[in-house]
């Protein structure tokens, strides 16, 4: 999972079979697909993936009204949709990628969290409710086992709003009177926790 700034979270990345970067929005919408590139100075990957080469194929005519037009595989792994029967906020949104399985928040859920992701796979996501502190209100609470956290203006009001920890992970930043104010100041930009890479950028 990707965080921009430190602490606003930009999309999930699933990988697939045969290595293909799938990454995905917080509300399954499917942004972009590809490999990572690491740079020949330093352990640095570019922003953008680069393209995938292999087939990918879309549905057509012959698809339900909420799946013409979307990607229907990309290499060998094969995507499907909900279809347009479905709860209101389901519909048309990523269902299946190979055998991982994507459920989302309906309407019966608090309105703040309606269309966002629920589960990805046996992996269950939550976020900070509406009437939370408003340093982290919205952004991503948990991710399976892994509790997520972030500053708030009465830790630290200069880094409010970015993460303060990922599960057993924790980071700090350096101040607004520091050389390199915003900057992580321990920990690293990516790391694995629990067995999940988290990325900031």
């Amino acid at each position: 999972m990707h965080f921009q700034s430190g602490g606003s979270f930009s999309f999930f990345t699933i990988l697939t079979e045969q290595d293909v970067h799938i990454r995905i929005s917080d509300e399954g919408k499917i942004l972009e697909w590809g490999s990572e590139i690491l740079s020949d100075y330093g352990h640095y990957y570019a922003p953008q993936l680069q393209p995938f080469m292999g087939r990918v194929e879309y549905f057509g005519r012959e698809a339900d009204s909420t799946a013409q037009g979307k990607i229907k595989s990309i290499g060998s792994t094969f995507l499907t949709y909900y279809g347009p029967y479905e709860e209101a906020h389901k519909r048309g949104k990523l269902r299946t990628m190979g055998m991982l399985f994507f459920d989302y928040f309906s309407n019966y859920d608090e309105k703040s969290l309606q269309g966002k992701l629920k589960m990805i796979g046996n992996l269950a996501l939550d976020y900070y409710r509406s009437y939370e502190n408003e340093s982290y209100r919205g952004k991503l609470k948990a991710i399976g086992n892994l509790p997520i956290t972030y500053y708030s203006v009465f830790d630290d009001r200069f880094n409010a709003g970015k993460l303060k920890s990922v599960g057993p992970a924790n980071y700090t930043w350096y101040s607004q009177f520091d050389q390199a104010r915003g900057g992580l100041k321990t920990n690293s930009y990516r790391q694995v926790v629990g067995g999940i890479t988290v990325v900031l950028r």
